[in-house]
């Protein structure tokens, strides 16, 4: 390969890492944080839920969400694969807590791509494409308290989201920049495990109100 030809797939590389991590944060993550929020509305019961989570005031908006969410979504899932087969952790050259959390950072990417399949295909796709009409506060609820597999499989899930999004907007700000001294970077670490104890926090916050408003429905036949 010429020099010349290895420069461009350098800057090509660059550029994808960077409209990577830069879609890992806006919009996504900011519309993580919105969606946590907003199913925090559990604890104030059904209607609450349903305004603030599943309904939209217009078709429009519905779509305009969908495409500002998904596509995002979408090419931000195929660069991070791209990740996983290129990149390895190094022992040598990091210390053992910078590998860990580097491995959990991939291990909780792909915890958190099989919730989101999962996630999307139950409770926004199969209702709204198939059977006509958003997810119900009611069937939500009923299967958080009365079908243990669908409780585990969000604790789990949110437990990779919470970590996922807290350790990447650590290393954004460092891969953008915007930190780089070694004081900063200390307080970078710290900060990224308080936003990860509030991600999870917040996550397991609305598992819970779901859970707990789950026993006024009767146990959902399968």
């Amino acid at each position: 390969m010429s020099t010349l030809a290895a420069t461009k797939s350098e800057a090509g590389s660059f550029l994808r890492s960077r409209l990577g991590s830069f879609l890992a944060v806006m919009p996504l993550g900011v519309w993580t944080l919105m969606h946590l929020w907003n199913n925090l509305s559990a604890f104030q019961g059904a209607e609450a839920w349903e305004a603030s989570v599943t309904h939209h005031p217009h078709p429009l908006a519905q779509l305009v969400t969908s495409v500002v969410v998904l596509l995002p979504l979408a090419l931000h899932t195929v660069w991070g694969i791209s990740r996983l087969k290129s990149a390895r952790p190094n022992i040598g050259s990091y210390g053992f807590l910078s590998n860990a959390k580097y491995l959990l950072q991939r291990l909780s990417a792909l915890g958190l791509l099989g919730f989101l399949v999962a996630h999307l295909v139950k409770a926004w796709a199969q209702p709204r494409f198939i059977e006509g009409h958003a997810e119900g506060f009611d069937h939500i609820a009923a299967y958080m308290r009365h079908h243990t597999p669908t409780t585990i499989v969000y604790l789990l899930g949110t437990l990779a989201v919470s970590y996922h999004l807290a350790n990447g907007l650590a290393t954004f700000a460092m891969g953008w920049g915007i930190v780089s001294s070694r004081a900063a970077l200390k307080k970078t670490d710290v900060l990224s495990y308080v936003l990860f104890v509030i991600f999870l926090g917040m996550s397991w916050g609305a598992v819970y109100g779901l859970w707990m408003q789950g026993a006024a429905f009767p146990a959902p036949v399968e």
